[in-house]
């Protein structure tokens, strides 16, 4: 049960609250950014990605109306189960009547689950984020027991003209992506690449491809022209894996991933795919370009970003509860030589 106002009730999340809850999420995000960045095709998705249960992953809390007034999800498909993720939005209208405490407290309850499945000795986490602007979501997590562990950037370009071509360093090619010929290769790259990554945790490659390929298949707008591979010979060095559809903007390009595999590192790889994408981009008539980051990126991804031409649009923060303590199985540092 949870502790609700009179009146509210909470039930599983259902395929067809997918146009209300995306009116809500895009009513929170108006207020803090002036965007509108929810689609309901893309929740859709999401909701039906393999080992996401809505009926255990999801609530929602219905008003006296009968309307949405909040909103929690708990992310927990990965083995070895050890970093937890939770996402939810409170409707405006409904602040201060405790639906987001009642949220977090079953987010935290349901996240608990995984503690029998994670191994004996792991520390167990549960993650969350917030807007740097969002001083009420803020004030609620740390009054429920998380504190800040990490900053991340969303960073934007924009493109008063064509940009100037990438320069490659010799030996390298660069082309798009090949579905059938390409995938495999193509996600392992992408796992090489990001087991660098701060908080990275080394999951089955066979779940990860499952995972990759429903969000190929089912999303409408994927585009393989927008996925590149940086190639030396018949390797794959680096990927720059892009989307051409953003729900707040039609004129924003959005690269999901970027990387470049250890043994390629500083020599210019990645800057070289940032910019060839922004010229992918240009062609198809976006005139910006955005990304997340992290902002003290173990690998100094920010820098090269930067570097490319890019600025800081805003901040968000990553918030962690620790569930059990143990030994953290996730990537905390780097030395010198692995570095971007």
């Amino acid at each position: 049960m949870m502790n609700l106002p009179d009146g509210c009730v909470a039930r599983s999340a259902r395929m067809e609250d997918a146009q209300a809850a995306c009116v809500l999420f895009n009513c929170c995000s108006e207020i803090l950014t002036g965007e509108q960045p929810h689609g309901e095709e893309d929740l859709v998705v999401e909701w039906r990605t393999p080992g996401f249960d809505m009926h255990r992953d999801t609530r929602v809390v219905i008003d006296e109306k009968g309307d949405l007034a909040g909103y929690g999800e708990v992310w927990d498909i990965d083995e070895p189960h050890v970093r937890i993720h939770a996402w939810g939005r409170v409707h405006p209208d409904h602040h201060g009547r405790g639906i987001g405490s009642a949220l977090i407290d079953w987010q935290e309850k349901r996240a608990r689950e995984a503690i029998r499945k994670a191994p004996e000795d792991a520390r167990v986490t549960l993650g969350c984020g917030a807007l740097e602007n969002d001083g009420p979501a803020r004030q609620l997590l740390e009054d429920h027991g998380f504190h800040i562990v990490r900053s991340f950037s969303r960073m934007l370009i924009e493109m008063d003209a064509e940009p100037a071509p990438a320069t490659w360093p010799e030996g390298i090619t660069v082309r798009s992506f090949r579905p059938e010929e390409d995938f495999e290769r193509t996600i392992q790259s992408v796992r090489d690449s990001f087991s660098d990554h701060w908080g990275h945790v080394e999951t089955p490659y066979e779940e990860e491809l499952k995972q990759w390929r429903h969000w190929i298949d089912e999303d409408p707008h994927f585009d393989p022209s927008l996925w590149l591979l940086a190639e030396a010979g018949d390797e794959i060095a680096g990927v720059c894996l892009g989307h051409g559809k953003r729900h707040e903007d039609e004129q924003l390009g959005w690269i999901h991933v970027l990387g470049v595999t250890r043994p390629w590192r500083r020599r210019g790889i990645a800057l070289a795919l940032l910019r060839h994408a922004f010229g992918v981009f240009h062609g198809i008539g976006k005139t910006k370009v955005g990304l997340g980051v992290d902002a003290t990126s173990l690998t100094g991804a920010h820098r090269l970003y930067e570097k490319a031409g890019m600025f800081v649009k805003r901040q968000s923060l990553a918030y962690e509860k620790e569930l059990r303590p143990g030994i953290d199985l996730s990537r905390q540092t780097l030395d010198e030589s692995e570095e971007t």
